[in-house]
């Protein structure tokens, strides 16, 4: 606490100006349990050793959470050395950080116990400088070396380039200004590069064919520098998880949650480090009954009860998948992520990205969502989850035994992931598997749940179901409609299939709970641009959605806000009226 947040004091900030006084209520009593809260000054060493000793043995040995809060801490250069702290500090609180700086202020506390001579501490202290020194230098000197080289390579290919092509005065001016800089960044020698290649675009030269291998090659080493490791690139991926189908002795119907329960005691038994807790996760087994009986037989520390805090949940979750252990952690309602999404962005999407695989925390987050009846209980904000989340993989299975087979997959892996299950499915019926906790959903993989030929409908979740049974009702009016179950948006139809429905069907219909542009307009990037799908295409690739609100209540707010049957028919049906309207006449003309 170094009594500013960046340049505003904490009297601005915090309750009571003091953090420790704002939780006193959090202190642990005789009588109550609660948190140790101890104070320490900053620039005081003995008593930061005594105190840290102090923490260290009470959360150890009492398993008791204790909180250190370190006060007049001093700020050398501010927050940051792009802002100047003599802006908000005075000379007196300036001058102050001088006197009470913990190195100086060490370094008199050796000094008064006879610990070491004032001679002593400047030979450490001229020994650390010049360390210090030496390793900037080195790591300077390691940064720029294959900078250089680049740099070296480019004007020579330049060089080529320029004396073979007739746009000389071009190229050669570009490789000047290279040539020119002093210590430049890879920035400068691509820009230079790529630049060149367009003053002889029409020319067909080996000092060009040059200079483009190199960029190429360039590009594919930077990607890796810069953009590797989004996810898991260890044998162990998620992605690598052999197939194995759900098998069935006999047609046994249960209730969907059921076929959860079942499978997690199965992955309960099977795997000790798994750990599964939320709200309601514990005692009554769930809000859907997904857990049920569960922490009656694994135990609390198991199965397990959280509050309402869904930033906690994910923090714990993230703590403890990067100790080894397998946290299954349950946010209640998919609308309920918006809490955490800060710490899901930042924290957990990232960590593979940010040490370059390094580092690992594969958390499985469960969660249940879309269509249902409530503003703020069925919501399904996927266009805003699958860009805030961007490192973990996000599935969305149609029914319960789809879901307990991608809960199979991802135990097996060491990414982290987000599980969306139908908050509308967990009553009915499915047939249960008999290889519970062993057989699995591939991530990436697409499922045709209806096959046609006039168009294809591509969804995902609860829309899986509305969308096969309008199939069905469309058949009535000899409309042949391919559904897709893309069953994970991240990662996409890894193996590029939906492309094969569209050279059959040559219209595409794009259908979820969104909002407008929310997820669709993702799986159309991901279809028309990057499968090429617009090539295939004779008619207007479409979208159908919620509507651009939050869902409205009852099962009229229901109908009205999100796609229902009639929608999915009627669009299905006025595309098909666009192709030919002899055949299929205006429903409402």
């Amino acid at each position: 606490d170094d009594g500013h947040g960046i340049s505003v004091p904490k009297e601005l900030q915090t309750v009571k100006a003091s953090i420790s006084e704002a939780l006193a209520g959090f202190q642990r009593t005789d009588d109550k349990p609660g948190f140790e809260i101890l104070n320490v000054r900053g620039w005081d060493y003995p008593n930061l050793v005594l105190t840290y000793e102090k923490a260290v043995k009470i959360a150890r040995e009492e398993h008791v959470p204790v909180l250190v809060h370190v006060e007049e801490v001093t700020q050398p250069q501010g927050h940051s050395t792009s802002g100047s702290h003599e802006r908000y500090k005075s000379p007196e609180r300036l001058q102050w950080e001088k006197d009470f700086d913990p190195i100086k202020k060490f370094k008199e506390w050796i000094l008064s116990n006879e610990i070491a001579t004032e001679a002593e501490l400047e030979d450490i202290e001229k020994e650390a400088k010049k360390v210090a020194r030496e390793a900037k230098a080195s790591a300077w000197k390691s940064f720029l070396d294959p900078i250089k080289q680049d740099h070296q390579k480019v004007i020579e290919l330049l060089t080529a380039f320029g004396a073979e092509s007739k746009n000389s005065v071009f190229i050669n001016k570009v490789r000047d200004g290279l040539a020119a800089s002093v210590d430049p960044l890879r920035k400068e020698i691509y820009e230079a590069a790529r630049k060149a290649i367009r003053y002889a675009r029409a020319e067909n030269l080996a000092s060009k064919r040059a200079l483009i291998d190199w960029i190429n090659g360039g590009i594919a080493e930077n990607a890796e520098r810069y953009s590797s490791h989004l996810h898991s690139e260890s044998e162990d991926s998620p992605l690598n998880i052999d197939s194995v189908p759900a098998e069935y002795a006999e047609t046994k119907s249960v209730d969907g949650r059921e076929i959860l329960r079942d499978n997690f005691d199965a992955l309960l038994e099977k795997y000790p480090e798994i750990i599964i807790f939320g709200e309601d996760a514990g005692k009554i087994g769930g809000v859907n009954q997904g857990l049920e009986g569960l922490q009656d037989k694994y135990g609390v520390h198991r199965v397990f009860d959280t509050g309402i805090r869904e930033c906690t949940i994910i923090g714990q979750g993230i703590g403890m998948a990067m100790r080894g252990l397998r946290p299954i952690a349950e946010i209640q309602y998919l609308d309920y992520l918006l809490y955490a999404l800060q710490i899901l962005s930042d924290d957990l999407a990232t960590v593979q990205y940010r040490t370059k695989g390094g580092q690992k925390a594969p958390l499985i987050i469960r969660t249940r969502g879309h269509r249902l009846e409530g503003i703020w209980h069925s919501g399904s904000p996927m266009g805003m989850i699958i860009h805030a989340l961007r490192g973990m993989h996000i599935c969305v299975p149609r029914n319960m035994c789809q879901a307990a087979g991608m809960y199979n997959t991802l135990i097996q892996g060491d990414d982290p992931a987000l599980v969306i299950e139908s908050l509308n499915g967990y009553r009915l019926k499915e047939n249960l598997p008999t290889n519970l906790g062993a057989y699995n959903v591939p991530l990436g993989e697409i499922e045709v749940m209806a096959e046609g030929d006039d168009i294809t409908i591509i969804t995902y979740g609860s829309m899986v179901r509305m969308c096969v049974e309008a199939a069905k009702q469309l058949r009535e009016v000899s409309i042949s409609a391919e559904v897709i179950d893309v069953q994970t948006l991240l990662p996409f139809d890894i193996d590029g299939n939906i492309i094969n429905s569209l050279k059959k069907t040559n219209r595409v219909l794009f259908v979820d709970e969104d909002v407008p542009g929310g997820a669709t307009a993702y799986m159309m990037q991901e279809v028309l641009e990057i499968q090429n799908g617009y090539q295939e295409l004779d008619a207007k690739p479409a979208t159908l959605t919620a509507k651009a609100h939050r869902p409205a209540y009852g099962s009229d707010g229901d109908y009205f806000a999100k796609p229902s049957l009639e929608d999915i028919f009627e669009k299905v049906y006025e595309i098909m009226h666009e192709s030919d309207p002899q055949t299929y006449p205006d429903l409402y003309a």
